[in-house]
């Protein structure tokens, strides 16, 4: 995916560009290529950027710890406003106040969008924080060994004689 001029969208049909791709992206770890498409479409003050996105990756249950494929598929929608970028004397302040229209993505009109990256961040904001397997999963099975009280290690011994004299006393 080729990075979009943004001034270049207002020469186009309906001021939008439409972007068709399948490939691998560098740092997100998928088994199938991302494959889908990306609308951007320029309204003046604002881009609005959408489009659908698929692909399979590995997670790893949170319960049982196995590794098992989930397919990931994504319709994002986002607006990204178009303003100057921010001096480098404004940047350097420690101590600044965030109002509501800080907390937008924002480009600069003359700049560049760079799909590849917004799609690698949206599906990346998609993966699941709870991993499960399967939704009945029990979890890791402790066996009866593990739960006895003889010891396995013998560096542990120390441990298991105050344990012994605890559960006496």
């Amino acid at each position: 995916m080729e990075l979009i001029y943004i001034p270049s969208l207002l020469k186009k049909t309906d001021r939008t560009e439409l972007l068709e791709f399948e490939e691998f992206i560098l740092d997100l770890e998928t088994l199938t290529p991302v494959r889908g498409y990306l609308q951007v479409t320029h309204h003046g003050n604002y881009l609005e950027v959408k489009g659908k996105s698929e692909t399979i990756i590995t997670l790893t249950c949170d319960r049982c710890l196995k590794q098992y494929n989930y397919k990931l598929v994504i319709h994002p929608k986002e607006l990204i406003w178009l303003n100057e970028v921010t001096t480098q004397k404004e940047l350097f302040h420690i101590e600044v106040e965030n109002s509501v229209e800080h907390l937008v993505e924002t480009l600069s009109p003359d700049g560049y969008l760079n799909p590849r990256e917004w799609v690698y961040e949206q599906v990346c904001l998609a993966v699941p924080p709870r991993k499960l397997c399967d939704n009945n999963c029990q979890g890791i099975q402790l066996s009866d060994m593990n739960t006895s009280s003889s010891v396995l290690d013998s560096r542990w011994a120390a441990l298991e004689a105050i344990k012994r004299q605890l559960n006496n006393s």
